[in-house]
């Protein structure tokens, strides 16, 4: 696998194998990364749309932990400020930046799977 693909989309792949101790223990946590998404994500915009702000924040907080293990600095920073914004039920915060947020995991999700499969 090629690491470029990481260090050159920004992430912070000296942070994460400090966290991770090595490339197969990292390999092994971005893979149930990507899987964790594929529910995490749709559970997220569910719980928007509900307005459960306690739900939502449990999520957001996850991809936060996930996101600063992994090296993922960008999302990691903005899963914790909607993880604050739900926690204060500052649902306009929430959904004005939203989009930000589900972008910027996806640009994740797609490095991932760039990296995994290679």
């Amino acid at each position: 696998m090629n690491t470029q693909i990481l260090t050159q989309a920004g992430i912070d792949l000296e942070a994460a194998l400090a966290n991770l101790g090595d490339m197969d223990m990292y390999n092994d946590i971005a893979h149930d990364f990507l899987t964790e998404s594929e529910t995490r994500l749709p559970n997220i915009e569910t719980y928007l749309n509900a307005g459960d702000m306690q739900n939502y924040e449990v999520l957001v907080h996850a991809m936060k932990s996930d996101s600063k293990y992994l090296g993922f600095t960008k999302l990691a920073e903005l899963s914790y400020n909607h993880e604050l914004a739900s926690k204060e039920n500052n649902i306009e915060y929430v959904k004005e930046n939203y989009n930000e947020l589900m972008m910027e995991a996806n640009r994740i999700i797609n490095i991932l799977h760039q990296y995994l499969e290679g």
